[in-house]
């Protein structure tokens, strides 16, 4: 069992404030559950240290794409189910070599 920590602490880096710090093990499927989340959607980012940053992602209601867009959008899906695709793009000019 472990020890709650204390809420409010000052990190000693560059004055960032921990607002909440708690104690989680991944289940067998590697996740871990956030408590107290207000979003439902993270992108996440895995940082070379070892550390995990997450961003949270607002999904945009149907009403606020406009409806031009959604007619393209449709109409590219029409297009790939029929087949009616562009050949593919070479990409190789721009690898590392």
């Amino acid at each position: 069992m472990t020890k709650p920590r204390a809420k409010g602490k000052i990190s000693p880096w560059n004055g960032i404030r921990v607002v909440e710090e708690y104690d989680t093990s991944a289940d067998s499927k590697k996740r871990i559950s956030l408590r107290g989340t207000q979003a439902k959607y993270f992108h996440v980012k895995a940082l070379s240290n070892g550390s995990y940053l997450l961003e949270p992602r607002v999904l945009v209601p149907r009403d606020a794409v406009p409806a031009r867009t959604l007619k393209m959008l449709e109409q590219s899906v029409t297009n790939l189910k029929r087949g009616k695709v562009s050949a593919p793009i070479d990409l190789t000019a721009f690898t590392e070599k």
